[in-house]
């Protein structure tokens, strides 16, 4: 029997399972990576510590979804790059055009046997300890009263408005 803790991650199945309905629906899958030393993505495309990449038929060639880095090329202002991403530093894929997708909570990379391709191009990080780490009890969870101001009738005068149907969907990440 596979402990829970020795089995592979979903992560990138999920990952793999969401391009594959953007692309069967006909949406642009929109791929958010965490950029660190062990990302290779154009430095002058991060803002913030991240950056969002284009993963459509159009925007990319020789696109590889793997267990453990996701590689392809594309173009940033005109000049092909190529692009290696570990799969742990994917934070979320989503459709452009509806927002609908998948946000992962970012995990510290797990030892991999990764692609002669890819073990040529990143560079060696020196591993964490790990032994620190405890499991994380579970949380107790409780409803919270809204604090937004009521008038005499009970009913909230500024009721939040509906999405603007023509606007552009966001992926909005809370911590």
């Amino acid at each position: 029997m596979i402990d829970a803790t020795d089995a592979p991650s979903t992560r990138p199945y999920l990952i793999r399972a969401l391009y594959e309905w953007c692309t069967d629906n006909g949406f642009t899958p929109y791929l958010a990576v965490a950029v660190d030393d062990s990302v290779r993505v154009p430095r002058e495309y991060v803002k913030d510590g991240q950056i969002v990449l284009n993963l459509s038929l159009d925007a990319t060639s020789s696109l590889q979804l793997g267990n453990d880095f996701i590689e392809f090329k594309a173009r940033f202002g005109g000049t092909a790059r190529e692009i290696v991403v570990p799969v742990h530093q994917v934070s979320a894929i989503y459709a452009r055009e509806n927002g609908q997708g998948m946000a992962f909570p970012l995990s510290t990379p797990q030892p991999v046997k990764a692609a002669a391709s890819a073990a040529k191009s990143l560079v060696s990080v020196p591993a964490r300890d790990d032994t620190s780490e405890r499991p994380l009890a579970p949380v107790q969870l409780a409803s919270v009263e809204s604090e937004q101001p009521n008038d005499e009738t009970g009913k909230n005068p500024n009721p939040p408005q509906p999405p603007n149907p023509g606007a552009r969907p966001a992926l909005t990440r809370v911590k």
